[in-house]
């Protein structure tokens, strides 16, 4: 009696993924990748991975790859014009003036840090898109199983 091959894990719940991938806007410019360093790695459902992307590599097995188009309420969400702030130039450090393009930190409310990008200056206003820069684009997301394993947390010892 022989013993039949083992099936390789798949991407799913309950599973560790490292993965390398490429993340581009529809005109093929990189808007992010792990292809020049060291892979990612997620846990299925942990957050670190939007559920557009997740959904697009569940099933997969070490060994594939895929090339998925991920319209934008599926990736980083429609851009929200409430996101769009505006503070008086006077607000703003003389040291550091103020540019577009430029990504600065504020503190919302509750004092955590939010990045924001200034996308316009005058003479007393600066707008700033607190928006994710991918916010309302359609992606392509090209992905690489390199492994999947059983995610084991952390077990609490206990001592009898």
């Amino acid at each position: 009696m022989t013993d039949a091959p083992e099936q390789p894990l798949t991407v799913g719940p309950e599973r560790r993924i490292t993965l390398h991938f490429t993340v581009r806007l529809m005109d093929g410019t990189v808007m992010d990748s792990t292809r020049e360093k060291a892979p990612a790695s997620f846990v299925w459902g942990d957050g670190n991975l939007l559920p557009g992307f997740e959904r697009a590599i569940a099933g997969l097995k070490p060994g594939d790859q895929r090339s998925v188009y991920i319209d934008a309420e599926q990736g980083f969400g429609p851009r929200n014009p409430d996101n769009v702030q505006y503070f008086r130039r006077s607000t703003f450090d003389t040291g550091a003036a103020p540019e577009p393009g430029m990504v600065m930190n504020f503190s919302d409310a509750s004092g955590a840090e939010l990045p924001g990008v200034i996308s316009e200056v005058d003479t007393d206003w600066v707008t700033v898109d607190f928006n994710h820069p991918l916010a309302g684009r359609d992606l392509t997301f090209e992905v690489e199983i390199l492994d999947v394993s059983v995610h084991q947390p952390e077990q609490p010892v206990t001592f009898r």
